[in-house]
């Protein structure tokens, strides 16, 4: 009986699909100014070494986007910098960018933060060594303390690369 039990209740777990959503609870968030940011494929979607990815910015306001990606293993970059955007949609790179998001290793869980301001910033996000997940939020909450709480916003989406 304890054996038809433990397989049955396996081969149900197995049939599970569970989802870890990165943190987003964030200080900086809370002024709903971003309503939207998603990879052109959607939250948690799966894209190969070597593919493109396009990241769509959606917001209630003009005013300025940084994008930042975090890799599976702690290595943090700036795509976008101080990017001006009208309200509504934006999605980067944009043509006159120049540039494509090809993915590369390390393959696993990458996240990426938009990072929103009403007013241009007057300093530029650096991001330098690794990170956790306090030092991630710590070096956004940072950059984001100048500007007041309705000015501001930050919200993060993720994929995986395989």
């Amino acid at each position: 009986m304890r054996t038809a039990l433990l397989l049955s209740l396996a081969l149900g777990l197995s049939a599970c699909t569970v989802t870890v959503r990165p943190n987003v609870g964030l200080q900086g968030s809370g002024s709903n100014l971003i309503t939207g940011l998603r990879p052109d494929r959607g939250e948690g979607s799966t894209y190969a070494v070597g593919e493109a990815v396009r990241v769509s910015v959606t917001t209630r306001a003009p005013g300025y986007v940084t994008l930042l990606a975090l890799q599976s293993n702690g290595v943090g970059s700036v795509l976008v910098r101080n990017a001006y955007v009208q309200a509504g949609t934006t999605t980067f790179p944009r043509a006159g960018d120049g540039v494509t998001y090809n993915l590369a290793e390390p393959r696993g869980l990458q996240r990426v933060r938009a990072i929103f301001t009403r007013v241009r910033p007057t300093t530029d996000l650096v991001l330098r060594g690794t990170f956790d997940d306090g030092r991630w939020n710590a070096t956004s909450n940072a950059y984001l303390e100048p500007y007041a709480t309705a000015d501001r916003d930050v919200q993060e989406t993720y994929f995986y690369i395989r």
